[in-house]
């Protein structure tokens, strides 16, 4: 019972990792992580700057964008403090208040991603399957009302997890497999029945992680029924392109995830070195690319940069 005590006194610190065998090499490590950091910060800002002043793309698919590119931007600044001074000052303890405040944001922001995008897919079906009403259905109020929907959905699924895991003792040791705070990874160091916290999760996956993917698939066949039955060829072709963007970002969201959850299920045993890259990659990966495949894929979003850049110059 001491031993517990002692384990479960607060505050307390939770250890981090780097990257597992290459502790000598993180200032090196640090190079590529600072450099996709960069890259997601400014091109999230970016996204943000255009789509702000520019009056023509105060439009449905662009205001979803630019919640896509605040979800986005949180993200990373919500992982960067913990990531970046291990790497570049070994700084490897992380206070308890602090280390579930970072958990509580980076699921938060996690959950808001996926449920943007299902948003975009609604916005991309109507687009598609009913034009003549695109304005009418998906107006600046309606917009907002989504907006405020997807923020309380996601902070409400995340509070009860969080404070059900707050509750518990943690009587194990204290290193976490990550250089950030995750929810997986701190129940296993818990000393206590977790099984409510489990059905919570699977709850919280089957809603969020299932639903949200289902969804967009779903929209997506509606879409592609809508697209070859009533266009032609040309028509068909820009129909598609005009949801590549969308269609890549959801890729590049829930590829990773469901490597990062392959691995944890079917991996446990594999190099810890695997289970830090998989976390990484998922946590980078939409942060980084959405702003790149949307500054690309985007013509409207292009010529915005291009108009804000030359403001820029101009002054």
């Amino acid at each position: 019972m001491s031993t517990i005590t002692n384990f479960t006194q607060r505050p307390f610190q939770f250890i981090l990792t780097g990257i597992p065998g290459f502790e000598a090499y993180h200032i090196w490590i640090s190079i590529p992580f600072c450099f996709l950091y960069t890259i997601s910060i400014t091109g999230n800002t970016t996204i943000l700057s255009v789509i702000h002043r520019e009056p023509s793309l105060h439009q449905p698919m662009y205001l979803f964008l630019f919640m896509l590119a605040l979800t986005d931007l949180g993200l990373t600044l919500t992982t960067l403090p913990t990531v970046m001074q291990l790497l570049w000052f070994n700084i490897q303890t992380i206070s308890y208040e602090a280390c579930f405040t970072q958990l509580f944001f980076i699921h938060t922001f996690s959950f808001m991603e996926s449920s943007v995008l299902l948003a975009m897919s609604f916005d991309r079906y109507v687009a598609i399957c009913r034009p003549l009403h695109y304005a009418t259905i998906l107006t600046n109020n309606v917009i907002g009302r989504i907006g405020i929907a997807i923020l309380f959905r996601c902070v409400l699924a995340i509070l009860p997890s969080f404070f059900l895991l707050k509750r518990l003792p943690f009587c194990h040791s204290h290193l976490l497999s990550h250089s950030y705070c995750l929810h997986q990874d701190l129940i296993r160091l818990v000393c206590a029945d977790i099984r409510v916290n489990s059905w919570y999760g699977f709850a919280l996956v089957l809603l969020i992680i299932v639903m949200d993917p289902l969804l967009i698939v779903v929209s997506y066949a509606l879409i592609l029924k809508s697209i070859l039955g009533t266009s032609t060829r040309a028509e068909q072709l820009r129909a598609l392109n005009n949801c590549l963007s969308h269609i890549l970002a959801v890729l590049v969201l829930y590829i990773p995830m469901v490597g990062v959850s392959m691995t944890h299920r079917f991996a446990k045993h594999a190099s810890p070195l695997l289970h830090v890259i998989m976390a990484n990659v998922y946590m980078l990966a939409p942060p980084v690319m959405n702003p790149i495949i949307y500054s690309v894929k985007t013509k409207q979003i292009c010529q915005g940069i291009f108009h804000l850049l030359f403001r820029r110059k101009a002054h």
